[in-house]
Formats: C-alpha cells, structure tokens, sequence
C-alpha cells in the first residue's frame, strides 16, 4: 500500500542536521506500518522498539540519560551492534516511557549520527499531562487516513492519480463516472489502512463495517483506559455528539446538543483529549478573512469533523445500498459527509490551514478558508450538482478573493474568479 508520506520520510533522511523525528496521528492510521516500511526500503537493518508493556526498555531509560549507556542496552536487547549509517532505530508508543521522550534531547545534542523515528498514538494526551518534552530537540510528521488519491492507487487506479496530479482536467472529466464510483467507494470504506487493505482484497462492504465497528470499539476503550476517570463520561457524549453535530444545517458546534444545559467550561478538558488523540478536527471560525486567518479567530465558534469519513458513516450506519442510488450519497446526511471528506482531504495538504467563515448576521456561510500563507482561498463545498452559491457571492463581493473555489458533483471548470472542481479532484488544490 503506497502512503505518500513515505516520501517526507525520505526528504529527513537526506536532511542536514536532521533531528529525531515523531510521527503523530491517532491510533490505526498506520504509523507502525509506515515506520517499518521505511526502514525496510530505506536502509540495510532496522531496530524497532515498542514502549508498551515493555519493562526491560522502561528500566533501561530510567536510570539516566547517558546515550551511550542506553545504546549499549539497546544493542543487547536487540542482540547485535548497530551500525550507524545504515541502521534506523525506530520507538513506538513512545509516550508509555516518558524518559524515551526525554532521552530524544539528548540524542540530538550528544548523538545526532542516530537516525531515530518515533510514533505515540497518545502522545499529545501525554504531554497535557505534564511529559518531559524536548522542546526544538526533535522534528514532527503528522499522519492521517488514506487520502482519496492513496486510495484510488491502492485500487489500482494509479493512472486515474496521475491524471489529477497532471490537472489533466479534460481527459480525467472523460473517465468522471470511475472516479465517481470509487468516490463512493472511499465514503463508505474511508481510509483507515485495514478497512481499506481488506477491501482491496476482497471487496466486502459488510467486513469493512466489521473493521470499523471494531476500530471505533477501540477508541472507546481508550477513553476508559486512559483518560481520567472524571471526563471519561464527557469525552464519550461529545464524541457520540459529533454526527448530530454534522446533520445540522448550521454545522458550528452546540454544547447544548450534548444534553440539555451543557456549558462550554465543562467540555473543555474533553474536547482537548480527542484533538489529543487525533480524533477529531477542529475548524475555527474567522471573523475577518485577513492575513494571517489565525489572527482573526473566533474563539468561542467551531466546527468538529472525525477523523476518517468511513469512520462517520460507520456511526450513522450508512447502508451499503446507497451506493447504487445514483448520487444520493453525496447529499445525504444534509451533505455532511461531502463536508467531511473534503476536510479529511485538506488536512493531508502541505501548508495549507483550514478556517471556516460566517457573516456577522449568521446569513452567510463559507464552509472552509483557505490560509495558503500568501493569499486566501473560499471554499464551498455542494454535494450535488446545484451550483446556487449565495455565500460565496456575498463573500466575493465583499472581499474579493483572487480566487475562489466551489467543489461539487459539477465537472471542472474555471471561470473568472470562480473555480469549479470536481469532488473527486479536491486533492489538485495543493
């Protein structure tokens, strides 16, 4: 299975002065995989250590911080001498050892010939509870869920990708009912790697359900099993919140759709778990659309969206059957799921940050804004083929963008200010 960030990973390796690197993402996106992927191609041996449950490696990092000392234990735990150059030293679930943390500080100061990756699917829970961290001392890589280009290469459709890495819009426009089917696809399956590797291989919609439920079961019990006891409760009603959320009109997020009365205050320790965790995303509001948007948030008004589309529709219990009803799929759930994919889409793009935007009187909408470091991009997204864009027009006429896009059912086309991309090619924004 190709992941594009195979391609970053190699980018560090060649890095001058290169610091250990750490992989975050929430659990199952496919950090261990993806580590050992690279070792594997990359160089002549890998040495890969898991922190969980693992006492012998929690001794060894908790006596002191003498790198040489703790290279010594590695050696004789793996049963052979590393070899500097050719040998990637790999830390998973690295936040069970705070002190591994630690240690990584040192390893950048005192022995920065080591090529180290680490991963932690809690990381980020770790550090709000008060783990040593190596401020400047590392580098950081963020991973996701396949992206709908991954995924339509896992399918064999590499030729498809190239297409649209091409913007080779009229040619790709003549194959548009394929890359239609496997968007439907990839809204039912989504791209957590073993959903979308069992249905590859075996192209069962109820199996990948099946991998899906099991995965959501997961992070369930990771509530219980690692946060603390007080907010498990909270973080499971905002969690199971999210798709009510997502079937409003109006998506900004409601306390009071969590139960009757629910304040912001009494969410907040919740709500900073799950981005933790990588389960959710957050999209902050704007007032003013102006560089940087960051500057300019609402504090107090989001958007929440799940990690992974075929997670959502795993939970709203999307049947299958849906598939077949033309493009129904793509309005369904009040085109929350087209929202959501696009998101998921976006989050996989370099240097681009996602913002949404209303207007003071609640009257217009733009779904994402677009902080593309230079200039600032409109976003609207239709699940179908109705291009009636009230918001962006208000938008435009106010603020004049140099460009804005919509992104609907509708094939490709530019016109003026206005760029109509297809669902399907949403990843060409880059």
């Amino acid at each position: 299975m190709y992941r594009s960030a195979i391609e970053q990973l190699h980018n560090w390796k060649y890095k001058k002065n290169k610091k250990p690197l750490i992989i975050r993402g929430a659990r199952q996106v496919g950090k261990t995989w993806l580590m050992k992927e690279f070792g594997r191609k990359e160089f002549k041996k890998t040495v890969y250590i898991n922190f969980d449950n693992n006492p012998q490696m929690k001794e060894l990092f908790s006596l002191d911080m003498n790198i040489q000392r703790i290279i010594t234990g590695i050696q004789l735990y793996i049963g052979f001498k590393i070899d500097i150059e050719n040998t990637l030293i790999i830390f998973d679930e690295i936040q069970e050892v705070p002190q591994a943390l630690s240690s990584l500080k040192y390893f950048n100061e005192e022995a920065s010939e080591y090529q180290i990756i680490c991963a932690g699917s809690l990381l980020g829970v770790a550090l709000h509870e008060g783990t040593s961290f190596p401020v400047g001392k590392v580098e950081f890589m963020d991973l996701y869920p396949l992206s709908f280009n991954e995924f339509m290469q896992a399918m064999g459709k590499e030729q498809y990708v190239e297409l649209l890495n091409k913007n080779d819009f009229e040619m790709a426009t003549t194959f548009k009912l394929n890359y239609i089917e496997l968007l439907k696809y990839y809204y039912f399956v989504g791209g957590m790697p073993e959903a979308v590797q069992h249905f590859v291989n075996n192209r069962d919609f109820n199996e990948v359900r099946v991998i899906q439920q099991n995965i959501l079961d997961a992070y369930e019990q990771d509530f219980s099993k690692h946060a603390p006891n007080d907010i498990v409760p909270r973080i499971r009603m905002m969690w199971n919140s999210i798709p009510k959320q997502l079937a409003k009109e109006n998506k900004k997020f409601i306390y009071g759709l969590i139960k009757t009365g629910a304040r912001a205050k009494e969410y907040e320790m919740a709500l900073m778990w799950l981005i933790d965790c990588g389960l959710v995303y957050k999209i902050q509001r704007v007032t003013t659309p102006n560089l940087p948007l960051k500057a300019y948030e609402d504090l107090k008004a989001f958007k929440l969206f799940i990690l992974d589309v075929g997670l959502l529709s795993c939970i709203v219990n999307l049947d299958q059957s849906i598939l077949i009803s033309g493009n129904t799929l793509f309005k369904e759930f009040k085109g929350a799921l087209s929202e959501q994919y696009v998101l998921q889409q976006l989050k996989t793009l370099d240097n681009i940050e996602p913002y949404y935007w209303t207007n003071d009187r609640g009257t217009a909408e733009i779904d994402f804004l677009l902080d593309a470091k230079n200039k600032i991009i409109p976003l609207e997204v239709k699940a179908e083929t109705n291009l009636k864009a009230k918001s962006l027009k208000v938008f435009y006429e106010k603020y004049k963008p140099e460009i804005a896009i919509r992104t609907s059912m509708a094939d490709y086309k530019q016109e003026n200010w206005l760029l109509n991309l297809p669902l399907w090619g949403i990843n060409t924004i880059k």
